[in-house]
């Protein structure tokens, strides 16, 4: 956000130098910008670290003098604490301190998760110990929705994911019930509108998917991936067109749609043994697909997915290097292919690039 804002006062100065803005019109712009604020910023960050060490810090100390506190005064400490920072909270958010008060709220959320486990300790409470962290997680979610925290809704999904994870590796297959938070906590963020939370949850869904592909590996689990891959990414492209209004979700289907596909292509060619002829169509399905993210990137203006075709094709050319040279290609062919790729992937951006300032200057 810092970035666009900067970028933005960048162009607000040179149209005005052009003469194409006024100087009331300069100053109503510098004016809604400014009133959009900076994000969380350093001092924000710092006060939020600050906050969860300082919520871990009692709890380490209450631990610390456990034994010497009656089992009344634990749990009043306890809800105190908690209660505490959550309306210490309030009262920062209504002062306009927000980042701040989404520190106090991570405060709490931290001392709520170390209070169940002290209470657990305290009872001697036995059970499926993930179950631990499923509760912190919904609490945090709680907190996050309650109190609109994007730093704790961030966390909640933290918190799934370590359930999830923590599940799948007990049960040694993946743990479906994950997407049902995963799920919640993604609506959460629609609804805060906060586009960095799309992301995360992107990544998050991501993630389980390629690790299904992992664990049903001898049953065709990365083929199954490619293709949830290519389905989520024809929605979001078809979604693209349709309905523009949801345009930073589809943006971050599509990329997440690459991550999931190129991930399973990626384990199919050198995590699994194929044969040449198999090999060499994998290879070209994956090489057509990071140009494709390049193009898309280039073509709308989409730094992530420019990015990670950029990535992709990286790995993708080292990793067919280091499996094909003196077997299938010999290194100067290979080389000159891929130069050759490259070469006309640059003419392609040129080209692009070049129609798009005519369409500007036309206009």
């Amino acid at each position: 956000m810092w970035g666009y804002q900067h970028r933005l006062k960048k162009d607000v100065e040179r149209w005005r130098a052009a003469g194409w803005i006024d100087a009331d019109g300069e100053r109503a712009i510098r004016a809604d910008i400014a009133s959009r604020g900076r994000g969380i910023g350093l001092p924000g960050a710092l006060a939020i670290l600050a906050a969860v060490l300082i919520g871990f810090a009692v709890m380490s100390f209450v631990a610390a003098n456990w034994q010497e506190m009656s089992r009344v005064f634990r749990l009043g400490l306890l809800i105190t604490s908690l209660w505490a920072s959550y309306l210490l909270a309030g009262a920062l958010f209504r002062r306009g301190m927000g980042t701040f008060g989404h520190a106090a709220v991570l405060a709490g959320c931290a001392i709520f998760g170390a209070s169940l486990m002290l209470v657990s300790q305290m009872y001697h409470m036995d059970g499926n110990a993930p179950d631990v962290v499923l509760v912190w997680a919904a609490g945090t979610l709680l907190a996050g929705v309650l109190l609109r925290s994007n730093p704790a809704l961030a966390f909640a999904l933290v918190l799934f994911s370590i359930w999830g994870i923590w599940e799948t590796a007990q049960r040694e297959a993946l743990h479906w019930p994950y997407l049902a938070p995963w799920a919640l906590v993604a609506a959460a963020y629609y609804w805060q509108r906060w586009e960095p939370g799309v992301h995360l949850a992107g990544l998050a869904l991501a993630g389980f998917i390629v690790t299904y592909g992992y664990i049903h590996h001898t049953n065709g689990g990365h083929e199954v991936v490619v293709l949830v891959g290519t389905v989520i990414g024809a929605l979001a492209a078809i979604g693209f067109a349709k309905l523009p209004k949801l345009e930073p979700v589809w943006r971050g289907g599509i990329v997440y749609a690459l991550i999931v596909m190129f991930s399973g292509l990626f384990a199919l060619q050198f995590i699994k043994s194929p044969g040449a002829g198999e090999f060499i169509l994998l290879a070209v399905f994956a090489l057509a697909l990071t140009l494709t993210a390049i193009w898309w990137g280039l073509a709308s203006s989409d730094r992530s997915a420019l990015w990670l075709g950029y990535l992709a094709f990286s790995i993708e050319v080292l990793g067919i290097y280091g499996k094909t040279v003196g077997t299938l290609l010999g290194s100067s062919v290979f080389f000159l292919t891929a130069g050759f790729v490259v070469a006309g992937l640059a003419y392609f951006a040129y080209r692009l690039h070049a129609r798009r300032e005519a369409q500007e200057a036309v206009s």
